[in-house]
C-alpha cells in the first residue's frame, strides 16, 4: 500500500512523469525546429523581472495585474514578480541587449515556465509552459501573416485539422478614441446590468468587458458598437492585407468582432487559433480549445524607454496543446536532425508576396529552413539581408519570372544564376543539399 506523503504539489502545478516527459520532449524538439525553419533565433529570460515591466505593459486595470501576478520582494527590498508572459520581458532583452540597433526585424523565440495565480482547470495550470515568437521592426502585414503561418504549420506537423482562426482589429491611437466614445456611450446607460468587474473596467478600460466571462455582460455586449466600425484607413487597409495573405495560404480563419486580447499592448492585429473539431459524439470531440493568441503591439517598446518599434506576436501553452494532440489520438512526431540549408526567398512587389511565402512553405515542408522578406524591400536590400542571414540560396520571385512560371535560384556562395521552373525548385536544391 502506498503511503500518504506528508506534502502534496501546489494547486495548479504538475508532475511530469517519464512516460509523459518524452512526448514534452518530442514536442519541444519539434519546436526548435520548427522555429529555427522560418528564421528565429532562440532567446531565453529571467524567470521573474520587476513587477513594474508587467504593470506598464499589461495594464493596471487588466487582471493579469490585478489578480494573477506572483509577485514578492526580494531580500534587498525589490518589488518582483514571477513572469506571467512572455513578450514583455523579451521586449525588454530587446532594448537591454542593443538589439534595436542591429538589422531588422529581429525575429525571436522562447520556450518557458509562466507563472498565473488562476482558477485550475483541463489544460490551465498556475505554473503553465508557454511557446512564443516576436517579430520586432516590421510594421508590414506580412508580418502578421507569418505569425498566424507558424503557429497553423506547426499545428499542421502535429497532424491536428479543425484548426480555425479567429480574426479581428482593434484599431490604433488614432481610431480607438472615437470607438472608445462611442463604447462607453452605449455602456454607460446600461452600467447597472455589468457585473462589478465590468463597471470598473467601464472606468479603466472598456475594451477589457469584451474578456468578462458573465453570461448578462456578454449578452449586453452583443448589440454594443465593434472596433471595426471605426478603423482609420490605414488600420482598415492594414486588416484586409492580413486577410488577403491568409485567405492566399488557405489558412482557415473567421472574423471575431468581438474578440480582444487581455493586455493593454495590443494594437491593430488580434488573433486566437482556436480548435474546433467536428462533433465525433464524445465529449473531448466536441471540445472547443483556444491554443495560441496574439497580435500586433506597435506601442510597447517605446513604453519601456525605447524608440518607436512596430511589433507582432504570439503565445502557446503546451499543456493545453499537448492535452488536445492526446485527445485526437495524436502523438508528437519524433524530430530528427537540423533543417536542411538555409533559402532566402526574395518576393519583388505586393502582389508577389503570397507566391513567395508558398514556396518559402514547400521548402520548409521538405526540411529547409526558409525565410521570406517582411520589410517588402527592394532586389537590392532582400539580397543584402539574405547574405548576412548566412542563406545558402536566394529565390527571386518578380513580375517577369511569375508570368512565365520560374523562379530565379541564386547560389550566394558562387554567384551562379539558373532559371527554374517553379514546380521543380524544391527538387532542384534537394539534389543540391
Amino acid at each position: 500500500m502506498a503511503s500518504t506523503p506528508g506534502f502534496k504539489r501546489p494547486r495548479g502545478t504538475q508532475d511530469i512523469l517519464p512516460e509523459e516527459a518524452e512526448r514534452w520532449r518530442r514536442l519541444e524538439a519539434l519546436v526548435h525546429r520548427h522555429s529555427a525553419a522560418f528564421g528565429y533565433g532562440e532567446i531565453r529570460t529571467p524567470v521573474f523581472e520587476e513587477s513594474e515591466l508587467f504593470i506598464r505593459t499589461a495594464g493596471a486595470s487588466s487582471d493579469i495585474v490585478r489578480k494573477e501576478m506572483y509577485t514578492f520582494r526580494d531580500h534587498g527590498g525589490r518589488l518582483l514578480t514571477l513572469r506571467p508572459e512572455g513578450t514583455a520581458g523579451v521586449g525588454r532583452a530587446y532594448l537591454e541587449n542593443g538589439l534595436a540597433s542591429a538589422p531588422q526585424p529581429v525575429k525571436l523565440w522562447y520556450l518557458g515556465p509562466m507563472f498565473r495565480y488562476d482558477r485550475p482547470q483541463a489544460g490551465r495550470y498556475r505554473q503553465h509552459t508557454q511557446y512564443g515568437i516576436e517579430i520586432f521592426g516590421a510594421s508590414s502585414p506580412l508580418a502578421d501573416v507569418e505569425v498566424i503561418l507558424v503557429a497553423h504549420d506547426l499545428f499542421e506537423r502535429l497532424g491536428l485539422t479543425d484548426v480555425v482562426v479567429h480574426l479581428n482589429d482593434i484599431g490604433c491611437p488614432r481610431c480607438r478614441p472615437a470607438y472608445r466614445e462611442a463604447l462607453v456611450g452605449y455602456l454607460v446607460s446600461r452600467v447597472d446590468r455589468l457585473c462589478a468587474d465590468c463597471r470598473e473596467r467601464l472606468a479603466r478600460n472598456p475594451l477589457r468587458i469584451f474578456d468578462c466571462k458573465d453570461e448578462d455582460c456578454r449578452g449586453l455586449l452583443e448589440e454594443a458598437p465593434l472596433s471595426v466600425e471605426y478603423l482609420c484607413p490605414e488600420c482598415r487597409a492594414h486588416h484586409e492585407r492580413v486577410e488577403e495573405g491568409l485567405t492566399a495560404l488557405g489558412i482557415p480563419f473567421v472574423e471575431d468582432p468581438r474578440l480582444v486580447r487581455g493586455l493593454d499592448y495590443y494594437t491593430r492585429t488580434v488573433f486566437e487559433t482556436v480548435h474546433q473539431p467536428r462533433d465525433t459524439g464524445t465529449d473531448a470531440g466536441r471540445a472547443e480549445r483556444v491554443l495560441c493568441g496574439g497580435g500586433r503591439y506597435d506601442g510597447l517598446i517605446e513604453e519601456l524607454g525605447g524608440p518607436p518599434t512596430p511589433g507582432v506576436g504570439f503565445g502557446m501553452g503546451l499543456e493545453r496543446l499537448l492535452a488536445t494532440v492526446a485527445e485526437q489520438g495524436l502523438e508528437p512526431p519524433q524530430a530528427v536532425g537540423e533543417n536542411r540549408a538555409l533559402v532566402f526567398v526574395v518576393s519583388l512587389g505586393t502582389s508577389l508576396a503570397a507566391e513567395g511565402f508558398r514556396l518559402a512553405r514547400a521548402l520548409r515542408r521538405a526540411g529547409f529552413a526558409a525565410v521570406n522578406d517582411l520589410l517588402e524591400r527592394s532586389l537590392r536590400a532582400q539580397l543584402k539581408a539574405a547574405d548576412r542571414a548566412g542563406a545558402r540560396w536566394a529565390l527571386i520571385v518578380g513580375e517577369e519570372e511569375a508570368a512565365r512560371g520560374v523562379v530565379t535560384v541564386r547560389d550566394l556562395r558562387s554567384g551562379r544564376q539558373d532559371e527554374v521552373p517553379t514546380g521543380d525548385v524544391v527538387e532542384v536544391l534537394l539534389r543540391e543539399v
